[in-house]
């Protein structure tokens, strides 16, 4: 068959990809906002120390992670619409909750519960959030696009985290910390209602998608799933190889990112001796590069996939993105120079961002009618190699040193980028059809 001519993006699919990274954005800025209020007034002000103040920002992680897998099944009953619905309201109230409990003035010990169990809540309330935005991408770009566009929903993800620290940080000096939390959450049910009004589960049920842009936005569906299989069972899904594959590439990914979330300030500021107003700025500057890396991944991508394919486009960008990611780091580790050292953390950081696009991409496509459910369980291997991370670096580090204790994660990330010599989700349908 002919392919259809590349289609400009429209105002339509703008509008979508829009109101997906908006409920990213605001959804990490909610997540993190929580350690921003804990270092300038909650842990002084009621005398919570580090240690339990730590426990309430793992509370959400833990259970986050925990619920990832239903959040996908939920998204493939239910649509991404209705999953993002369910994140935005539900992310609003328990963030106006956590207001609400500075508001009625409780002691230390008693704010510090009732904080476990409201960003516990929130944790498990927001699970459905990265699987339901792949999800949405998936239905309304064709394969070739769905890197970028993932690409641009995480990179706003990161930039709500990296606007956490001085906005929120702004925010709270001036009307305090609970009002802070209750102000955060208006602005959230306010974009979830604008994405409730706005958004449909697929182009086929949006009165403003002509069909001459439904039937090439469909085209793209089609061809990676119905022709493949669309129907796809628990044990094809579990069992399946390059989701096994794309999961364990991603915990490596995962594990690097939350290395320079947990300890890049540490590494500048206790080892390097740079500084803790430097080594914010260096940490955060990281953060910066994280996100530029996301799209440009997902553009890379998209190029690279209508020359070679969508399978071996992804695969160089994001195997050949993780495989640079652990040399640059490398190289940051043996370099003396702290501005350089900063400059190559950078570009491995730019260079691990490009991963991100082709793996959230590929893991949709692989579950086919159980997108959303794939999609959770690639993050879900994510988040276990995040929680690695925080533990593993420092005690590698108090052994054989630091430089070590960093370049564990390049060595992980390495490994992560071999995966994708495995990666062959349309050979794999083909192969489970033809047993059928």
């Amino acid at each position: 068959m002919k392919p259809l001519p590349e289609n400009p993006m429209t105002h339509v699919r703008w509008r979508m990809i829009i109101m997906v990274m908006a409920l990213c954005f605001i959804s990490h800025l909610n997540r993190s906002s929580m350690s921003v209020a804990g270092t300038d007034q909650i842990m002084q002000r009621y005398g919570i120390n580090p240690v339990q103040m730590g426990g309430v920002y793992s509370s959400f992680l833990l259970v986050y992670s925990i619920c990832m897998i239903p959040g996908g099944v939920f998204i493939d009953r239910f649509g991404p619409r209705r999953a993002l619905m369910l994140v935005g309201f539900g992310s609003a109230v328990f963030a106006a909750l956590t207001g609400i409990l500075g508001w009625i003035g409780l002691a230390g010990g008693s704010l510090w519960i009732g904080l476990i169990l409201a960003r516990g809540a929130m944790g498990c309330i927001s699970s459905p959030l990265h699987p339901a935005g792949a999800r949405a991408v998936a239905h309304w770009f064709p394969a070739g696009q769905r890197s970028w566009a993932n690409g641009i929903v995480t990179a706003a993800a990161i930039a709500g985290v990296a606007a956490s620290y001085p906005g929120f940080g702004a925010l709270i000096a001036r009307v305090g910390w609970p009002t802070g939390f209750v102000i955060c959450a208006g602005v959230t049910a306010t974009i979830t209602i604008i994405w409730s009004l706005n958004s449909t589960d697929t182009p086929s049920s949006h009165l403003q998608v002509n069909a001459t842009e439904r039937a090439w936005i469909e085209s793209g569906v089609v061809s990676v799933t119905k022709n493949l299989g669309d129907e796809i069972g628990w044990r094809d899904l579990i069992c399946n190889r390059s989701l096994l594959l794309v999961t364990l590439s991603y915990s490596a990914v995962g594990y690097f990112q939350y290395l320079f979330v947990y300890w890049m300030q540490y590494y500048f500021d206790k080892v390097l001796n740079l500084g803790g107003a430097t080594s914010k700025y260096y940490a955060g500057f990281l953060q910066v590069a994280l996100a530029i890396g996301m799209p440009l991944g997902g553009w890379i991508s998209a190029h690279w996939s209508s020359k070679l394919g969508v399978r071996r486009g992804r695969s160089l960008v994001a195997g050949g993105g993780m495989a640079a990611s652990a040399i640059l780091l490398g190289l940051g580790v043996i370099c003396r120079d702290p501005v350089w050292i900063v400059v190559w953390f950078a570009l491995a950081h730019t260079a691990l961002g490009a991963s991100e696009g082709p793996i959230w991409a590929t893991a949709v496509d692989i579950g086919r009618s159980k997108g959303g459910t794939a999609a959770a369980i690639c993050n879900t291997g994510g988040n276990v190699g995040g929680l690695l991370a925080p533990v593993v670096t420092p005690w590698v580090g108090g052994i054989l040193g630091w430089s070590w204790g960093i370049s564990l994660g390049g060595a992980i990330c390495l490994l992560g980028a071999f995966c994708w010599f495995g990666i062959h989700p349309d050979a794999e349908v083909k192969r489970r059809t033809a047993s059928n």
